[in-house]
């Protein structure tokens, strides 16, 4: 004879141990089936049913036979712990993914940055055979020595206001080489 879920439930209600354990007995595996059938991975439906059911024990005084069947009110509990379930993974996928996409390093081709820096150094090169002997050396000394402006007037043998305007002079006229804007 099948057991009174109803009245499992109003005893459930009132801390009945036994009467939980009876309806466990009676409705988990139709709770398991129905998580499993949403969450779709064993494991995972093993622990919602098993939230389903305690959700039950601890709920089971709002049961109302008026509204509904025993089982189809704790289906619905099921149900609704097995949706909530596959959406939070869902939702984890989704910031998981989304954070990769976000920062994930772009390839890119070593060929062609390869060929644009090589580009970029002859033109560079050609600015420089612009300048003058006086203003190259003092750009040369500045930026590719590494050099202080007061250490390359020392280095040149000029003042330090001549080495800055060699060195101003030689980088305006490396901008309108190389046709940078301002």
């Amino acid at each position: 004879m099948a057991p009174d879920l109803g009245e499992l439930l109003r005893m459930c209600s009132l801390g009945d141990e036994s009467a939980f354990a009876r309806l466990y007995d009676a409705v988990s595996s139709r709770i398991y089936g129905l998580v499993l059938r949403v969450v779709r991975d064993p494991a995972q439906s093993e622990e919602v049913a098993q939230e389903a059911l305690l959700d039950i024990w601890r709920t089971s005084a709002r049961f109302d036979p008026e509204r509904g069947s025993p089982v189809s009110w704790m289906l619905t509990i099921a149900h609704r712990k097995a949706v909530d379930r596959v959406r939070s993974a869902q939702a984890s996928t989704d910031r998981e993914d989304s954070y990769g996409s976000r920062n994930q390093e772009r390839s890119f081709d070593q060929t062609v940055e390869a060929v644009e820096r090589n580009l970029d150094a002859q033109r560079v090169r050609n600015a420089m055979d612009s300048l003058t002997e006086t203003q190259r050396k003092a750009v040369e000394l500045a930026y590719f020595g590494g050099y202080t402006h007061t250490e390359v007037a020392s280095l040149l043998g000029v003042p330090l206001g001549t080495a800055k305007t060699r060195i101003r002079d030689g980088l305006i006229r490396l901008r309108d080489t190389l046709g940078v804007q301002q």
